[in-house]
């Protein structure tokens, strides 16, 4: 009997010891420290690096093709409205002008006697010494043989082009860029022989993500800023945006046009350009409140009932140094663990220490 009682008093003894381990680690509280969510209007800074280039850039290339005798521009040349910067070999377009040159001998003596026949049956008719049908005969084959006159003055003038075309002239003021002949080579017709950056504005050139595309600008004016002096600044706004998307690079070509070029802002001079998006409604974190639940982010909030406290999925907006956008997954009154997420677990009680402003 009193065994009996000796076994029932250890078995309590034992279950109030597991009681209050039980108590004691389900009282257990983690240290963290936390912050209200709050929404605040929120900026997307937006900096590449581009280039300036030619606002208008055009290929020259040869209307005839032949073989290059000479050229006389090469890269970074600046060259003239009409300058000659090449040529081809002219020796077929100048037998050619020599032929249209004897067509048009030919045709002159053709029409010169076509002309006097004409005359000396239209004398015969008025005397009745000729018909009728010889006298149209002969009106016929004088508006034939001006015909033919007309149209070998046409194949001389067409031969003359083409002996000009052997010679390549700029349309226009501005910088050699490239230059793809050279001596010997056999170029055929419109095959670009050299590419020309018209003198006149500049543009800015960027590529860019898509998605970057999205963000409304606060501003249409663009800064462009120079890489090795940042001091010298100009303006601009956007002028063209590429329909499709680079394969390789997954970015979009956006051409921006410069209000004014400074001059050192030369041709292929590497530049920044700085954008902000209007405000938006987002809360900002630092990035050690970032957590994960299976791969995706998430954050770890606190019940203020209890103090516990769970993951909660949440959308990133963007990352920065230091801190993260949130743009979704949290309301106003939300507190969010910023520092000892770590050491947490689903339903863990914490003891917030101190919240950062």
């Amino acid at each position: 009997m009193r065994s009996q009682t000796f076994s029932l008093l250890l078995l309590c003894v034992a279950l109030t010891s597991c009681q209050k381990e039980e108590h004691q680690v389900a009282e257990l509280e983690i240290p963290v420290r936390a912050v209200p969510v709050a929404f605040t209007d929120y900026r997307y800074s937006i900096k590449l690096t581009g280039d300036i280039v030619a606002h208008i850039q055009s290929n020259l290339s040869f209307r005839v093709g032949g073989k290059v005798t000479e050229w006389t521009a090469d890269v970074g040349s600046h060259v003239t409205a009409g300058q000659v910067i090449a040529r081809v070999d002219p020796r077929q377009q100048k037998a050619d002008v020599e032929a249209a040159e004897a067509a048009v001998v030919a045709a002159q003596a053709d029409l010169a006697q076509a002309s006097a026949e004409f005359e000396r049956r239209k004398t015969l008719l008025a005397s009745g010494s000729a018909t009728r049908e010889a006298y149209d005969q002969a009106a016929t084959a004088l508006q034939t043989a001006q015909g033919s006159l007309d149209n070998a003055k046409a194949q001389l003038g067409t031969a003359k082009d083409a002996l000009g075309y052997t010679e390549l002239r700029v349309d226009a003021d501005g910088i050699i860029t490239a230059r793809n002949v050279e001596d010997g080579q056999v170029v055929q017709a419109a095959q670009t022989a050299f590419t020309l950056a018209q003198d006149g504005p500049r543009d800015a050139v960027f590529y860019i993500y898509e998605g970057l595309l999205q963000a409304k600008q606060a501003a249409p004016r663009i800064e462009i800023a120079l890489v090795s002096d940042p001091t010298i600044k100009t303006y601009g706004k956007i002028t063209e945006v590429s329909p499709t998307v680079d394969t390789a690079s997954g970015t979009v070509r956006v051409k921006i046009t410069l209000e004014d070029t400074p001059p050192a802002m030369t041709l292929g001079a590497p530049v920044t350009g700085f954008a902000q998006s209007e405000p938006t409604p987002m809360i900002v974190l630092p990035w050690t409140a970032l957590s994960a639940i299976d791969t995706k982010p998430a954050v770890w909030t606190v019940d203020q009932g209890d103090s516990t406290v769970s993951l909660r999925p949440v959308e990133i907006g963007n990352y920065e140094t230091g801190r993260v956008v949130i743009s979704g997954g949290l309301s106003p009154g939300d507190t969010v663990v910023v520092d000892g997420g770590k050491m947490l677990r689903p339903g863990q009680r914490v003891r917030i220490e101190g919240e950062q402003g």
